[in-house]
């Protein structure tokens, strides 16, 4: 079988990085969206001061409706639940749906059954992506957004049919690069400076 997020070889419908990195987003998104709470009351107001709007009559709501349009704790728990809700469906077909619960018991619950959705679950892709999309959306608001791969170049290992070619990245920090399609590894400064240096030409 291949990882339905980067088609590398795996045990089930989730290789062993993405299984990680899933894990970790289950276990972060309660805290995030108790941090997107916060973020809906400006900061230039509290919870018990009337702001008038700009050009309109009457009270402003003191919740910010830019981040209530964009994200919020209530969403990311229907999305959640619903996920849960279809997991427990295959698991356990002759169970009744679970019922309705808050954010942080739905992740701990996914998050207890990974491996077998990893392994078993045919719609892990897309709840990875879905878990993935909530996190992002939580951290653009709180300023924490998730980093970026950052593109070295591609693999210059040769294989039997000539140079691999395939994309080289990284995140940041990251000092131990193997390549996804053929296993090369690009490890240390030594490593990454020989991945420059046999770069092809930049075509101009």
């Amino acid at each position: 079988m291949t990882c339905e997020l980067c088609g590398d070889a795996a045990s089930g419908y989730l290789c062993h990085r993405h299984r990680e990195q899933l894990a970790a987003r289950l276990q972060e998104l309660p805290a995030l969206y108790a941090e997107v709470a916060e973020c809906l009351v400006p900061r230039r107001s509290g919870w018990g001061e009337i702001v008038a709007t700009r050009g309109a009559a009457g009270p402003r709501s003191p919740i910010d409706e830019d981040v209530l349009d964009t994200v919020n704790t209530a969403r990311a728990a229907e999305v959640l639940h619903l996920w849960r809700v279809d997991v427990q469906r295959e698991r356990w077909p002759h169970h009744g749906p679970p019922p309705s619960d808050d954010l942080a018991a739905d992740a701990r619950w996914l998050a207890m059954e990974l491996d077998w959705i990893a392994d078993h679950y045919p719609a892990a892709g897309d709840l990875a992506r879905e878990v993935s999309e909530l996190e992002g959306s939580a951290r653009s608001i709180v300023g924490d957004p998730a980093p970026r791969r950052q593109r070295l170049g591609t693999c210059v290992a040769k294989t039997d049919s000539g140079v691999c070619g395939a994309v080289i990245s990284r995140l940041p920090g990251e000092t131990r690069l193997t390549c996804r399609w053929c296993g090369c590894v690009y490890e240390g400064a030594q490593g990454l400076l020989a991945l420059r240096h046999f770069q092809p030409d930049e075509v101009a």
